[in-house]
């Protein structure tokens, strides 16, 4: 437990239990396996999350953590667990303290990036060429790490040449490895998108002038466009000069998906109108034919009355009560109609599907499962088909809450599904971890093999899976 800063600590459920920080950067090896390691995939399962280093002196945000990385990787059935923090500029900067940024709850600071809040990659993890890339919600610098040793190397701008910054759940195309992204300002009224190549070279960059400054926090690719989002999500300048958390949600504004080539320009771009609502993240996108089908966890209602008995984070804990459900957006580009569906109406979040097939038409999506609870934690996870809808459920044992499943093809892979679904898992009252492998055309059955983690793994945020063959040959 961090030292206690007025009180506040002990009223934060954030900085607690299952959520509270780990002390130790370890490497595990010759791990205790319940069930047999299967030998027929090999690569690395990934999770970010936020780690706070140092005691917060004031409010502190989820958010605010500081990003660690936890991995384990497989090979020839065995396993390996690491955990590192990601190294920011900012990180090294309050380890120094020379830092001058605050937490989510406190005034923005503006620096010579735009960048009004520390930075701590805590958001996402991706890999592009051959290497990590941790990425921030509020738009930051990339920053890349060794997907075998977890250090980090350096900050990433792409040999000089990135404008601004770039989001979290920004996109890797497998099938050209292109790294997709986005970026969106605080005070003025545009986004950016981009490419990087596979060879790490920046090839293409424009910008979208939008109504005003928004607060997107995903985006989606087909094989011919980038889908960016206009979300009734608003800045306000009084919003940025006290806390950032009071944005405002305007509902007299449409939710919008622009429809932009990937090689366009700003100018390019298609929009297409739906009632308004917010979207944290997307399952996937493809082309058919002359439309363009889009899949997200739309965000509705928790339907819960503040909770006082956490004090000044009764806000705090309401907004990050989570409730979403699958919903199918279509939109044509030779007739302009568009349309939109909820597919099914269980609570589930933090999707992924074979990224092998990211923009790529899929069957297959999974999905955390979002129990009724004051607090985010996912207590299963569902295999949805979305060719109908249907999902299949493999509930985590009790007390037990997991990450963002990830998928892990096999070796030969010669379906879509046939591969792995991996996850950690943490028992909130033990502090005990392990790594689950569930076969991913039995999601619903036993785990394959549960491989025991040394320390407690503290619920966070994004994770994915790299293939062994993905990563750069080492040095």
């Amino acid at each position: 437990m961090l030292p206690d800063t007025d009180g506040l600590n002990q009223l934060n459920p954030y900085l607690l239990g299952p959520y509270a920080h780990v002390e130790n950067e370890i490497t595990a090896v010759d791990l205790e396996v319940t069930g047999e390691i299967p030998r027929d995939f090999a690569g690395a399962y990934y999770r970010n999350g936020p780690n706070p280093l140092h005691e917060p002196t004031g409010m502190h945000h989820w958010f605010d953590g500081d990003g660690m990385l936890h991995a384990i990787h497989f090979e020839d059935g065995k396993a390996e667990y690491r955990n590192r923090y990601i190294q920011t500029a900012d990180f090294l900067a309050e380890k120094n303290g020379t830092l001058n940024k605050p937490g989510i709850f406190d005034p923005a600071v503006v620096d010579e990036r735009r960048t009004v809040y520390k930075d701590t990659a805590n958001t996402d993890i991706v890999m592009h060429d051959g290497e990590l890339l941790a990425l921030w919600y509020i738009s930051g610098q990339p920053v890349r790490l060794d997907p075998r040793t977890l250090e980090t190397i350096r900050t990433e701008t792409f040999d000089g040449k990135l404008p601004n910054n770039v989001s979290a759940h920004s996109k890797v195309d497998q099938s050209t490895g292109e790294f997709l992204f986005f970026d969106y300002a605080l005070y003025e009224p545009w986004y950016s998108f981009g490419i990087v190549d596979k060879d790490n070279r920046l090839a293409h960059f424009t910008q979208i002038e939008m109504p005003g400054p928004r607060l997107p926090h995903d985006m989606a690719i087909t094989e011919n466009y980038a889908i960016l989002m206009d979300l009734p999500v608003v800045f306000t300048e009084q919003g940025l000069r006290n806390k950032l958390w009071t944005i405002h949600q305007d509902p007299g504004l449409p939710t919008r998906f622009g429809v932009l080539p990937r090689h366009g320009e700003g100018a390019d771009i298609r929009w297409f109108e739906f009632p308004g609502c917010y979207i944290y993240h997307v399952v996937n996108a493809w082309e058919e034919g002359d439309n363009v089908v889009l899949y997200c966890c739309k965000m509705i209602d928790n339907g819960r009355d503040l909770p006082r008995h956490y004090g000044p984070y009764a806000p705090m804990v309401n907004v990050l009560a989570l409730r979403a459900v699958l919903t199918k957006w279509t939109m044509n580009l030779r007739t302009g109609e568009s349309r939109e569906e909820q597919v099914d109406d269980s609570i589930s979040e933090f999707p992924a599907v074979n990224l092998g097939l990211v923009g790529r038409k899929t069957r297959y999506a999974y999905h955390a499962s979002i129990p009724d609870t004051e607090t985010q934690v996912f207590d299963g996870i569902l295999k949805y088909d979305l060719t109908d809808g249907s999902h299949v459920m493999h509930r985590f044992e009790e007390h037990f809450y997991g990450s963002e499943p990830a998928f892990a093809p096999r070796l030969d892979a010669a379906d879509e599904d046939d591969g792995y679904v991996i996850t950690f898992v943490s028992n909130a009252r033990t502090g005990e971890s392990r790594a689950l492998i569930l076969d991913a055309r039995n999601l619903a059955d036993e785990p394959v093999a549960q491989v025991h983690i040394p320390q407690r793994i503290p619920l966070g945020f994004h994770g994915t899976w790299a293939n062994m063959s993905e990563f750069r040959p080492a040095a």
